[in-house]
Order: C-alpha cells, then sequence, then structure tokens
C-alpha cells in the first residue's frame, strides 16, 4: 500500500511552490494599535477592532465580573441548560440597538449563516446570492441545500434578473448579501437589492459583520439605508467593532423564534460564555451612549485613505475603513508584507483564494485606536516599502 497521507504533502509543496502557504504569525499581546507578533512591536494595521474596543478597560472589567458571579462556562447547549440571564439581557439590548423586535445571540457570525439559512430554504428553494458574499454564507446555503443562484456584484439589475428566470421553478427564493465586502470594502447597494427581492415577494438577508460599528453612526447598514426593521434577516458579529466573539440574528419576532428553534448551532452547540456575553453587553453599552469612536474611525479613514492616494497607491472600491492596497501577484504581496513587518507595520498579504488571482493585495484594517502619529508612520513606511519595491 502506498502512503495514505502522500496528497497532503504534494499539496502543501505546491502550496509553498506557488507562495500561497499560510505562515500564520503569532500574537504576544492584547489587540491594539500596537501588539507584540512574533516577539516584535508593531503598528497593528491587521485586527478588525474597529473602535479599538478589544482591549477596552469597561470591556475587560465586564468579562471579569461575569467570571465571577457566572462561572467560566454554562456547558450546555442554549436549549437544555446554557441559557444564562446574561444571554437573554444581550438578545433584548441588540434589538433594540438594531431597531428590531429580537435577535438571537450565537457562537460566531459564521455559526450565525450557518444557524439562519437552512431553516429559511431547502431543496424545494433558490437562494440569490451576491458573488462575493462571504464564505460563511456560501457554506450556509450549502447546508441548506437550496438551489444557489448567484447574481454579478453589487447589481440589482442583475438579482431581478435571476430572479425573473429562477423564482418562477421554486418554491421560495431568499436573496442574500453581505453588507460590507470584507477584501474591497465596498458596500452593497441594499436599498435597491431590497425593492427588487420585496418586488417579487422574496426573503432578504443581510450579512453586516464588517458594517455594524462602523456605518449608520455605528448601527449597521440596514441603518445607514434607512431600512430598519423592514430586512427580514439581519446577521451580525460581535467579533469585529464589538471587540469580543458571538453572533446575532436579529428581525421580526416570528423570524427569530423559528430560527431559534430550527438552528443547528443553537441546538446542539455550547452556549458563549458568561465573560464573552458580559463584555458584549458592554460594548453595547458604550455604542448606544455616544459616536464618538465611530466618528474617530472615519476620521482616521479618510486620513489614511487620502494619504496613500497621494502617495500613488491603488486603493481599490473601497468606501469604507478596510483600505486595500492593489498589488496584483501574491509573491508581490507577500514580499511587500514582510518588508513592512521588517520596518513595524503589520500588514498581512491576501491572495488567492481568499481573493481572485491576480488581484493580491496588502488590506489594511482601520480603527479607532490609531492616533494620526500612527497613522503617518504607517503612510511613511508605506512609502519607503513601496518605493523599494517600485510600487510607486
Amino acid at each position: 500500500m502506498g502512503d495514505k497521507l502522500e496528497f497532503m504533502r504534494q499539496e502543501l509543496a505546491t502550496l509553498r511552490e506557488e507562495k500561497r502557504f499560510i505562515n500564520i504569525r503569532v500574537m504576544g499581546s492584547a489587540a491594539d494599535a500596537w501588539m507584540v507578533v512574533d516577539g516584535k512591536r508593531v503598528l497593528n494595521f491587521c485586527t478588525n477592532n474597529y473602535l479599538g474596543l478589544a482591549n477596552h478597560p469597561a470591556l475587560k472589567d465586564a468579562a471579569i465580573k461575569a467570571v465571577d458571579e457566572w462561572g467560566a462556562g454554562p456547558a450546555a447547549v442554549r436549549t437544555i441548560a446554557g441559557t444564562q440571564a446574561l444571554h437573554v439581557e444581550l438578545e433584548r439590548r441588540l434589538a433594540e440597538f438594531k431597531g428590531v423586535e429580537a435577535s438571537l445571540f450565537v457562537q460566531s457570525g459564521f455559526c450565525a449563516n450557518q444557524a439562519a439559512i437552512p431553516p429559511l430554504v431547502g431543496r424545494e428553494d433558490v437562494v440569490f446570492s451576491d458573488r462575493l458574499n462571504h464564505a460563511s454564507i456560501i457554506d450556509g446555503c450549502r447546508l441548506a441545500r437550496a438551489k444557489i443562484v448567484v447574481f454579478e456584484h453589487r447589481d440589482p439589475a442583475d438579482l431581478e434578473a435571476k430572479i425573473k428566470e429562477h423564482l418562477p421553478n421554486y418554491r421560495r427564493g431568499l436573496m442574500i448579501t453581505d453588507g460590507v465586502f470584507s477584501m474591497d470594502g465596498d458596500v452593497a447597494p441594499l436599498d435597491k437589492l431590497y425593492e427588487v427581492a420585496e418586488q417579487y415577494g422574496v426573503l432578504t438577508m443581510v450579512d453586516d459583520a464588517h458594517g455594524e460599528g462602523v456605518l449608520g453612526q455605528g448601527r449597521g447598514i440596514v441603518h445607514h439605508f434607512g431600512l430598519q426593521g423592514k430586512f427580514d434577516v439581519e446577521i451580525g458579529t460581535l467579533s469585529k467593532a464589538f471587540g469580543v466573539l458571538g453572533g446575532v440574528i436579529a428581525g421580526r419576532q416570528v423570524t427569530v423564534d423559528y430560527i431559534r428553534q430550527k438552528a443547528r448551532p443553537n441546538l446542539f452547540s455550547s452556549a458563549t460564555t458568561p465573560a464573552d456575553t458580559a463584555a458584549c453587553l458592554a460594548a453595547v453599552d458604550i455604542l448606544e451612549r455616544s459616536t464618538e469612536l465611530v466618528d474617530r474611525l472615519w476620521a482616521n479613514t479618510e486620513y489614511f485613505k487620502k494619504g496613500m492616494k497621494e502617495l500613488g497607491f491603488d486603493t481599490g472600491k473601497t468606501q469604507t475603513p478596510i483600505v486595500p492596497v492593489m498589488l496584483g501577484e501574491v509573491g508581490l504581496a507577500k514580499e511587500f508584507s514582510a518588508k513592512l513587518f521588517e520596518e513595524g507595520i503589520f500588514a498581512m498579504a491576501l491572495g488567492f483564494p481568499t481573493v481572485p488571482t491576480g488581484q493580491a493585495r496588502i488590506r489594511v484594517m482601520n480603527t479607532a485606536a490609531h492616533s494620526q502619529e500612527d497613522l503617518d508612520f504607517g503612510l511613511a513606511t508605506f512609502e519607503k516599502v513601496g518605493k523599494t519595491l517600485k510600487v510607486i
């Protein structure tokens, strides 16, 4: 018999040869504007800590107090013995924050899509999905075993054409789009997509992972477009702008009740810890009190974008604090990232399959935690490396 693991060795060798092998850096400190990464103190342009809450004293205090009162974990799934008063309170507060009737808190944003999609559609149904939707949406659709019809990126006209062509052949339809697309930083035309879906009686769902805490004065893309309470399902995450962990499924009471009864991550996976849940509540408190952090995030974003454009970098189609620095080939992107790290900047290269072949980039994540001095250092370093590698 041959070596049954040989296919793994060959694939790993191919990944290394094509410079697609992912070398995982190790964090040596809390997520903040500056971090220790692989033993080196560097300016952090890599995490999704948009509002700087991941290391915020109020969130840490809330987590510590929750552990003292509630213990380390619930040790059960939500539907048996894992629903604590903290979960119920967070769901109430998140629904209020998002301007909807109800919400369900689950283990992660990825889990939220896997939890919400299969109860809504099955073999007899069709999903209309934006071409650049996140992997968690794609996987959720595959689990549902519904027909998946892809419409062109941010294209309401193509969505309508696909609905006209396919919907008559199925029991019901579901339109799903990311709110903010994580690789390019562009925003879905949510109002126009909603109009098309409603016209044909198609269920509507938006994944607002990169919009919550960022758009709509921090309340997300649905608020940004004035559509609060209208989308059938809003998916969110508490692991980015909120700085903690967990996902949220929000919408009308009947929709959330229905998903709660059928969502497999809710039925078969243990509930989130008291520390995480309490820290999420503390983050909601901060966002409800003031838009100061959101305002600072956007001020930093505009400052950095302006500086990068003046230097001559291609920052793609971004409309948000996500700033892709387009470089093309993955080898160049990885070399650029390595030289940035040598100079004190942590900004990872992204290539295929995360982004299409030939569209490799450095993705810069702006945050409210950065000072203007941090951003100036970042711009100067990008200029130095860009000139060294003859990118600018």
